[in-house]
């Protein structure tokens, strides 16, 4: 009986620490999620708004929808792209990303890949 009893205060206490356990591990994974999952997605927003609000007249862009061509005109959050010469049309700031052209250009100038 004696036994039985030692054993069962011996299981409660191993209880009491896996408890801590897995707290730390909660904790832990989601630390790993921030670090890899919200941390770099809230980084790539940033640079995006960056990149909106820098748009000006002869920059070369591509739509969502793939279209190339350069910015025309900006007027808040609508620009007037020219994709082909004398065709214009307007889109939102937040259909464009900048073109693998004008990226590569800032790889290459030093200067502006430093800001970055």
């Amino acid at each position: 009986m004696l036994n039985y009893i030692l054993l069962q205060q011996a299981a409660a206490a191993d209880m009491q620490g896996a408890g801590w356990s897995s707290w730390i591990m909660i904790i832990a994974i989601i630390v790993i999620f921030y670090f890899f999952m919200i941390r770099p997605q809230q980084k790539q927003r940033k640079e995006t708004q960056k990149f909106h609000d820098s748009l000006t007249k002869g920059t070369k862009v591509i739509t969502a929808g793939g279209i190339h061509g350069r910015v025309v005109e900006v007027d808040g959050p609508v620009v007037l792209l020219e994709i082909a010469s004398g065709i214009k049309i307007r889109i939102n700031k937040t259909s464009i990303y900048p073109s693998h052209e004008a990226a590569g250009a800032d790889a290459a100038n030093p200067v502006n890949a430093e800001k970055k």
